[in-house]
């Protein structure tokens, strides 16, 4: 594995600007999450990490080493899509040896053999290695693209949504698994996802973008609670953040323009009255649907609430984010 280090990334794709003066570390057995909505850039980070696609400006050092001339097949990368990727007609073990066929790694045959054997038992797909691609369920189809890279043992996994194309139970399941295999193998992973339940689960760093820009970076955990901007704070946390004027309180300090309210910012009791209009029972937790005044927010409570549509509660902030009227954290 190695720390992967990008200084200055420009690129643009005609008059679009993809990304621009993005830099960022991403360190040595690291699971990096970068996130953000379609167009944000971070597939382009991929590509240009992969040798893909060349920047217009910055660098790219892995290893401590810069591989703008290298190419991308001397990177020593390996990158799993969203779409499987496999050789429907060969079997499940022709599928994962194939990539240390090529005539760069050219593995003899024994090695081949066992490593694909110790990726399968990764996977816990061994019973699997004889069956064709085509046999074999969308989770393990995917299993098997994502042991395509896993075999090559490279110095960083780049991987561009492998789990959005799953239903819900496959993507938990593999959520699971693959921060199980980041854990047994050490490695270095550069995750690109939309997805913040997968940001937020996986991730040992989480990078933010917004049209181009790397707006900040840092654990999962520094961005949820302490979020530079509005933009990013409604990138972390279900249900989403509540933002409101920040005239919708008392006590708002000078400059804020917005209040910042997450369910654990929400005291109930005491306050300001608010009327609900809507409960959602979701097993191990209860939406509150609120409003106040003009405004809607959302808090949680306990499962077996009681409470109705058409009540009153009571609540008021604690702790709360202010933002400016450019959204920047106050």
């Amino acid at each position: 594995m190695a720390e992967v280090i990008l200084t200055g990334l420009s690129k643009s794709y005609g008059t679009t600007r993809a990304l621009q003066d993005v830099g960022m570390t991403i360190p040595d057995g690291a699971f990096v999450v970068l996130l953000g909505p379609t167009g944000a850039g971070k597939t382009t980070i991929l590509r240009l990490i992969a040798g893909l696609d060349k920047p217009d400006n910055g660098d790219v050092r892995i290893a401590g080493h810069s591989v703008m001339q290298v190419t991308p097949a001397q990177r020593d990368v390996a990158m799993v899509f969203q779409q499987y990727s496999l050789y429907p007609h060969l079997t499940v073990r022709d599928n994962l040896a194939f990539p240390l066929r090529s005539p760069i790694i050219a593995m003899p045959e024994a090695e081949i053999a066992k490593r694909v054997q110790e990726v399968a038992e990764v996977l816990r797909i061994p019973h699997k290695l004889d069956n064709k691609a085509t046999a074999l369920s969308g989770g393990e189809m995917q299993r098997v693209s994502i042991g395509r890279a896993l075999v090559r043992n490279p110095s960083i996994y780049l991987m561009d949504e492998p789990l959005s194309s799953l239903d819900a139970k496959l993507r938990a399941d593999l959520r699971i698994e693959l921060k199980r295999i980041h854990a047994d193998m050490a490695a270095t992973f550069l995750y690109v996802t939309h997805d913040q339940i997968e940001a937020m689960t996986m991730a040992t760093h989480v990078g933010v973008l917004d049209r181009g820009k790397l707006v900040q970076f840092g654990t999962p955990r520094d961005i949820y609670e302490n979020p530079v901007s509005t933009y990013v704070a409604a990138r972390l946390g279900q249900p989403h953040i509540n933002l409101l004027p920040a005239s919708a309180f008392p006590g708002a300090p000078d400059n804020a323009a917005q209040i910042g309210l997450r369910p654990e910012h929400i005291l109930v009791g005491e306050g300001q009255d608010t009327t609900i209009h809507r409960v959602e029972h979701l097993g191990d937790q209860t939406r509150l649907h609120l409003t106040l005044g003009p405004h809607n927010l959302i808090t949680l409570t306990e499962p077996h609430t009681a409470l109705k549509p058409g009540e009153t509660l009571k609540i008021r902030p604690h702790n709360p984010l202010w933002f400016d009227a450019t959204g920047n954290r106050i």
